[in-house]
């Protein structure tokens, strides 16, 4: 038992300390972690630390449920208005039409009977959240809202259609009597039903209970996770889908405006992390003890065909009606990241003792591996190359939500200031701050300078801030300057001017001398532009008119309140 101990903590230690190397030499932080799980494997440690199957497939189910409820307390319900739709469609009828084709090319790789073919396809189908937002986050990349979106709500909704099909086959193979597509529909829409219903009845009801009860701030996130838990096994056990019912709960937590939701999401971070790194160090070990050698030609054939067919395939089938632009579709074909869902799916035959099973984790493990390292490894280079790259957000160093009040939402911000915006150096009363904000604090060269209207603010100070949460984006902008790529400038990417969404085209025309054919000098720029975009209005969706290029700048809602303007074409 101690033994046991010192070398699984062992191990998460190691993995954490090399997980800096994934940075350096472009691998993906979980393929590193899944590589320490083998390599302790292939050594022996797999014989001391529990790494069977059922042991595996426990703490994989486990391990997603934390990663869910994570990712949907993250997910902002602004997302939904571009992209619940086209990723539910994606989410369902995407990784069916993913499953087909992968399937299909199974049956003929690896000459198998068209049920174990269709199996195989059906593991490997969904795509992998924590794959695709680790790798997005280390990269720092700022996708346009109709593409993050679109990705957020996909890789965290795909899972159950995944399961359902992986469930319906191994019933075609193994029962005497497999169900019918009557039977097949009615699973689907309880599991879906069932699942829906206990994500929103657990979210709300949790929600209410956090507003009203006085808890010790600790006790916040471990009532978050084991209530979410508890909606996980009791939708299970209810014959629903228990990875939609988390996942949903998640997402009505995280948009309830709960004053302690600051300090459980930095708790959940952590635990998703965690999550992360035992499921794969887990696999790892199981994974060791199995001989990769024999399908690696056939499962790298397999990967080729789902990355470059079967997800493009998908994609462009199921997004094309929802407006979305060919370099959109592209990216989103290239970002189906496979991760661990595909291996934990992969024990299913395991656990059901089918004949041959040994092949499906082996299979499972050389597509990830391959997903990671070539579409992980590319993923920046294909945003910035496809031009779906926005500005990055100035953010603040630091921010406490500050509970001093049940009606006012206030937040202690920090701010560094760049030596490029406050050369020469500015004084406060010069300076205009919005409605309610107080400059508390100002630190230089490691002390604190008392704060005056005649203090001047330099490069390199540190700024605490007082304020409500919606100037924190105006504070950012005023005090903190993240523009790191010169080609992704605000002023380059918008251009020089700022025009409000308001004015019409005849005043434009006026001001800037551009001529717009066919068009109504009263019409607002808000209305000409949304009427020349395929979908929803988003922040970098461009309308081209003559030597100009309109670029969407700020949106509420579908209406656009802001515009660039570039005077040369872009």
């Amino acid at each position: 038992m101690i033994l046991t101990l010192l070398l699984a903590s062992a191990l998460l230690m190691a993995s954490i300390l090399l997980s800096p190397l994934s940075n350096r030499i472009g691998m993906p932080v979980l393929l590193l972690f899944l590589g320490v799980g083998m390599l302790a494997g292939q050594n022996g440690f797999g014989h001391v630390l529990p790494a069977d199957t059922d042991t595996t497939f426990l703490v994989g189910h486990l391990a997603l449920a934390i990663i869910l409820l994570d990712g949907g307390m993250r997910t902002r319900a602004e997302t939904f208005r571009v992209g619940l739709k086209p990723a539910l469609t994606l989410a369902t009828l995407g990784v069916v039409i993913t499953a087909g084709i992968t399937g299909l090319a199974a049956v003929w790789i690896f000459d198998l009977p068209l049920l174990y073919g269709l199996l195989i396809g059906t593991i490997i189908s969904s795509t992998d959240a924590a794959a695709v937002f680790a790798l997005l986050q280390n990269h720092g990349l700022r996708l346009n809202e109709r593409v993050s979106a679109t990705l957020e709500i996909e890789s965290g909704s795909n899972d159950p259609m995944a399961i359902f099909l992986t469930v319906v086959l191994l019933e075609l193979i193994t029962r005497d009597q497999p169900p019918g597509i009557g039977e097949s529909a009615l699973l689907l829409f309880k599991q879906l039903a069932i699942g829906a219903v206990g994500g929103w009845l657990g979210g709300i009801a949790l929600a209410r209970l956090l507003k009203t009860i006085p808890l010790i701030s600790a006790f916040y996130p471990l009532l978050v996770t084991a209530t979410g838990l508890s909606v996980f096994a009791g939708t299970y056990l209810l014959d629903g889908s228990g990875f939609l019912a988390i996942y949903l709960m998640g997402v009505i937590l995280g948009n309830s405006r709960l004053k302690k939701m600051e300090e459980i999401l930095q708790v959940h971070d952590g635990l998703a992390w965690l999550a992360q790194l035992c499921l794969f160090l887990m696999l790892g070990l199981l994974l060791a003890h199995g001989d990769k050698i024999t399908f690696i030609g056939e499962g790298l054939l397999l990967a080729a065909i789902l990355i470059l067919v079967a997800r493009p395939v998908a994609v462009f089938m199921t997004l094309w009606p929802f407006g979305f632009r060919f370099r959109e579709q592209l990216f989103i074909s290239w970002v189906g990241l496979r991760g661990a869902v595909p291996i934990v799916l992969a024990l299913f035959p395991l656990i059901a003792g089918i004949p041959n099973a040994g092949m499906f984790p082996i299979v499972a493990f050389i597509v990830v591996v391959a997903s990671l390292i070539i579409q992980g490894a590319t993923l920046a280079q294909a945003a910035r190359w496809l031009k779906l790259e926005l500005p990055a957000e100035s953010k603040p160093l630091q921010q406490v939500t500050l509970e001093w009040s049940d009606h006012a939402d206030h937040r202690l911000m920090l701010f560094e200031l760049d030596g490029e915006h406050w050369t020469p150096p500015r004084s406060l009363s010069g300076i205009k701050l919005p409605d309610q904000v107080v400059v508390s604090a100002v630190m230089r060269n490691d002390q604190i300078e008392a704060v005056n209207e005649q203090l001047k603010l330099q490069g390199g100070d540190r700024v605490a801030v007082i304020g409500p949460a919606v100037a924190e984006q105006t504070l950012a902008k005023l005090f903190s300057s993240t523009a790191k790529i010169p080609a992704l400038r605000e002023n380059v990417f918008f251009g020089l001017f700022e025009l409000n969404g308001e004015i019409s085209l005849g005043d434009l025309e006026k001001s800037f001398g551009i001529p717009i054919p066919e068009s109504d000098p009263e019409q607002l720029l808000c209305d000409y532009i949304a009427s020349h975009l395929p979908g929803h209005p988003i922040v970098g969706d461009r309308v081209k008119v003559g030597p100009v290029t309109l670029v969407v700048k700020a949106v509420e809602g579908d209406k656009i309140i802001r515009v660039g303007l570039k005077l040369s074409a872009g």
